[in-house]
């Protein structure tokens, strides 16, 4: 199994970055305590606070699918409408280290 990292980006809609911040962070110690979780960090935008990113390390694409498949990501999914301004762009990447381990990769921060 390999390891995959998932960038995930959600815009909330004007007016409901609070609740999304709230929806969302909700999501961060369930997700924690799964299995193959590795790293789970919810970010919002500096210039842009309707904007939010979770960066993501799971153990292989399996534990990522677990995680998708969830009871608490199935419950913020049910609020897409009504908190984003927009569908939710997830991406998963294989990691390819490059440079210092400690500046070239998430590896070098987590787990």
């Amino acid at each position: 199994m390999s390891e995959i990292v998932v960038v995930g980006s959600l815009k909330a809609r004007p007016g409901q970055e609070a609740a999304s911040a709230e929806a969302l962070g909700a999501l961060v110690a369930p997700t924690h305590a799964e299995d193959g979780c590795i790293l789970y960090a919810l970010n919002q935008g500096v210039a842009d606070p309707t904007r939010f990113a979770f960066v993501e390390r799971w153990a292989s694409q399996e534990h990522l699918d677990a995680h998708l498949g969830s009871a608490h990501i199935a419950a913020v999914l049910g609020r897409v409408d009504e908190l984003l301004s927009e569908p939710p762009d997830i991406v998963a990447y294989t990691a390819l280290p490059a440079g210092e381990a400690s500046k070239g990769s998430l590896a070098g921060h987590a787990g």
